[in-house]
């Protein structure tokens, strides 16, 4: 791929645009960026494609006020088979996960519950002053998904994690970067091009260098990746059949606090 080379392909509601040895994929529909089975396919689409044409970093990034909000809570339990739907989704962030070359996500706004977890694939975080990374899972009911049980304690620390899914407390900017959850701290704004710089940083370095180490410090997530993931996945079928889970995503659609009864 020639280093001036530039262009952008659009499938669905994501973007990929080749900028020299930089790749930046774009989640399209805000504000809140929803994900399920097709847009996360889209994703790894863009990703391994991105690769196979010679770029040598990965920025994920979202057009509009937020990150991601992850998915739609009616997919979870609204539909005829959450778990089925579920899974669709999951079989996807593998594919994200094992993508070949470093990704940097640049999150404006709000990365929550599923969304979050898509930031935490990524081996980089860039946020600003208006951030905010919030697995709320235990505010909903159910356990948490998108491999969040690895990802979350490899990032911030066992007991800062479990501190996060237990209580649902966000993250936010500064508090974020101080907690080592973001990697760069940008002005508002700026948090696109402070991941693309990083990006650049990256493709400047050796690639097949930074693809062996890479391959070596991801190992011990991508061997756990798929046992982890069908857990989280029978964990969250049994807790969206309970009452707690009726109450808090219930609770979170209408915008008011949740009162459990652990039941």
């Amino acid at each position: 791929m020639n280093e001036a080379q530039q262009e952008e392909r659009q499938v669905g509601k994501v973007t990929l645009e080749l900028d020299g040895h930089v790749a930046v994929v774009e989640l399209r529909d805000p504000p809140a960026n929803f994900f399920d089975r097709d847009v996360l396919a889209a994703v790894a689409d863009a990703g391994e494609r991105a690769t196979a044409e010679g770029a040598r970093a990965i920025v994920l990034c979202s057009q509009g006020r937020h990150f991601c909000a992850g998915a739609r809570l009616a997919d979870a339990t609204g539909g005829l088979d959450p778990r089925a739907s579920a899974a669709a989704v999951y079989e996807q962030a593998v594919r994200i996960f094992r993508f070949e070359i470093p990704v940097v996500a640049a999150v404006q706004g709000a990365a929550v519950g599923g969304g979050l977890g898509l930031a935490c694939a990524a081996d980089f975080r860039v946020a600003g002053p208006k951030s905010r990374f919030e697995a709320n899972f235990s505010r909903l009911g159910f356990h948490c998904g998108f491999a969040l049980s690895l990802t979350l304690p490899r990032i911030v620390g066992q007991t800062r994690a479990e501190l996060m899914l237990y209580t649902g407390r966000a993250l936010r900017g500064a508090e974020a970067y101080a907690a080592g959850l973001a990697d760069r701290f940008a002005e508002l704004g700026e948090e696109r091009a402070a991941a693309v710089a990083l990006a650049r940083e990256l493709a400047g370095a050796a690639p097949l260098a930074v693809r062996s180490m890479r391959a070596t410090m991801r190992a011990g997530l991508l061997d756990r990746l798929e046992a982890a993931l069908a857990h989280e996945l029978d964990e969250q079928e049994r807790l969206w059949r309970t009452e707690d889970a009726a109450t808090g995503i219930t609770a979170s659609l209408e915008r008011r606090d949740p009162v459990f009864r652990g039941r």
